[in-house]
C-alpha cells in the first residue's frame, strides 16, 4: 500500500465509481487495479459499516457502452448503478486510435467527438450520482484559452458548460497550457497536476550515468511560456536554467499560427553539458527539433526532451532523423494520451506511467482530503534523487 493513500482516515464521500470513456479503458484497468489493491489491504472491521457502503469491491469501474448510428449520432448508455456514487469520468480528448463508421466510412475520433462523449456520459447518469469529477489529462481545447482577436474562446466555453449545466463538480487536469482558464469557473473545483516527480524518476531510473548538478546538467525552456515550469525543475534539481524566444513572423498565418522565423537562446554556457527540455506538449515536432538542433550548435552533450503530452501530429519520422544523427537522445511523455503502437516501439522513446498517481488522486478526493501532498512533490523529488544517489 502506498504511505500517502494508508493515512487517509476520512470518511468517504459516496461509494466510488469510475466511468472509462472510449480510448480509455487502458489507463481506466490499471488505475481501477490500484484502488482495489489499496482498499483490500487496508480492509478491517471498523470499515464495514454504512459510512463504508460498498467500499471493498472487486473493480470500481462502471459499465458503459457508447453506440453509434449509421449517421455517425451517438449515445451513452450505463449499465450499472450511479445513484449515490463519487462519479470519476475518466477521458482522452486526443485518442484518434478509436473510430467509428459514417456513411459506411471509418471515421477517427476528434477532441469534439470525445468531449460529445464526455457530455452523454454526465448526461446518462441523469444527475443520480452523488458528486461528479472529471479527470481530463489534457484539457479540451487548451490552447484556445485566450482572446487576441475576435475569436473563440473554446477552453473556457467547455469549463463552463460542463461545471455550469452539466453538473460536473470537479476537473483535475495535467500540464494545463494555460491554468489560469480556470477563472472561467471561480467556483468549482480545478486542479491543474504537474509530472515532474514522474519525469525524473523515469529520467534517473532510465539513464544511469547522469551527472545531476550545475557543472554537468542544464534545463531549458523551448520557449518563454513554459518558464514557470522548467524554473520548478531546476529549482529541486539544482540546476541553470536557460530559454529559447521564438521570434514570429505576425504578418501572416499558417495553419492558425504565426510561423516562427527564428529560435534566439537565452541563457549561460551549455558546452559539454546534458540538457533536458521540458515542455507541456509536443505538437508536430518542429520546434522542438529546432530547438535541439541550436544546442547542438552550441556543443550542447545530450538532449533529452520531456513532455506531458506527446501528439506527434506529423509523425515519427523528424525525431527517428534527430536520434540517429544523435540531435536528441530520448523522449519521455505520458501515458495519458494515446500513444500509437509505432511510439511504443521507437528506441528513442520512454513511457512515463501515471496510472498510479491519479489512483491517489481518486483515492484522496474520494476520502475528501487534502491533496497538498500529492500537488507538491518536492519531498518526494528529494527521496528519489538520496536514493539514487544523487544528494
Amino acid at each position: 500500500m502506498s504511505d500517502l493513500t494508508a493515512s487517509l482516515t476520512g470518511i468517504p464521500v459516496g461509494p466510488l465509481g469510475i466511468i472509462a470513456l472510449p480510448g480509455c479503458a487502458e489507463l481506466a484497468r490499471k488505475i481501477d487495479g490500484y484502488l482495489t489493491s489499496w482498499r483490500s489491504e487496508r480492509d478491517s472491521e471498523s470499515m464495514r459499516t454504512t459510512s463504508y457502503k460498498n467500499y471493498f469491491r472487486d473493480s470500481y469501474l462502471i459499465n458503459v457502452e457508447f453506440p453509434r448510428f449509421g449517421t455517425g449520432e451517438g449515445k451513452a448508455l450505463i449499465k450499472d448503478s450511479v445513484r449515490g456514487l463519487d462519479l470519476f469520468i475518466v477521458c482522452d480528448m486526443f485518442n484518434y486510435g478509436v473510430t467509428y463508421n459514417m456513411y459506411g466510412m471509418t471515421v477517427p475520433m476528434s477532441p469534439d467527438d470525445h468531449f460529445a462523449n464526455l457530455k452523454r456520459a454526465i448526461s446518462a447518469a441523469a444527475g443520480k450520482a452523488k458528486r461528479i469529477t472529471v479527470i481530463m489529462p489534457m484539457l479540451y481545447e487548451g490552447r484556445q484559452h485566450k482572446r487576441s482577436r475576435r475569436e473563440s474562446l473554446d477552453c473556457a466555453d467547455a469549463l463552463r458548460e460542463l461545471c455550469d449545466y452539466m453538473g460536473v463538480d470537479n476537473v483535475i487536469t495535467f500540464d494545463a497550457h494555460d491554468a489560469r482558464v480556470q477563472n472561467a469557473i471561480p467556483l468549482h473545483g480545478f486542479e491543474n497536476v504537474f509530472t515532474t516527480y514522474q519525469m525524473i524518476k523515469a529520467i534517473v531510473k532510465t539513464v544511469p550515468d547522469l551527472k545531476i548538478d550545475r557543472d554537468h546538467m542544464m534545463v531549458i525552456s523551448p520557449d518563454e511560456g513554459g518558464m514557470s515550469r522548467c524554473i520548478y525543475y531546476s529549482t529541486v534539481l539544482g540546476l541553470d536554467i536557460g530559454m529559447f524566444y521564438k521570434r514570429r513572423d505576425y504578418s501572416i498565418v499558417v495553419n492558425g499560427r504565426n510561423p516562427i522565423v527564428a529560435h534566439e537562446f537565452l541563457g549561460s554556457n551549455v558546452e559539454g553539458k546534458d540538457v533536458i527540455i521540458v515542455d507541456d506538449m509536443i505538437s508536430s515536432g518542429d520546434s522542438m527539433i529546432e530547438v535541439a538542433r541550436k544546442l547542438k550548435d552550441l556543443h550542447a552533450n545530450r538532449i533529452f526532451i520531456c513532455s506531458a503530452f506527446g501528439l506527434f501530429c506529423n509523425g515519427l519520422d523528424v525525431f527517428d532523423t534527430a536520434y540517429e544523427t544523435r540531435m536528441i537522445d530520448r523522449v519521455f511523455t505520458t501515458n495519458l494520451i494515446y500513444r500509437t503502437p509505432a511510439l511504443l516501439e521507437r528506441e528513442w522513446y520512454t513511457e512515463v506511467d501515471l496510472s498510479k498517481y491519479i489512483s491517489l488522486i481518486i483515492e484522496t478526493l474520494n476520502h475528501d482530503e487534502s491533496m497538498s501532498g500529492l500537488l507538491d512533490p518536492q519531498d518526494r523529488i528529494d527521496d528519489l534523487l538520496h536514493r539514487y544517489g544523487y544528494r
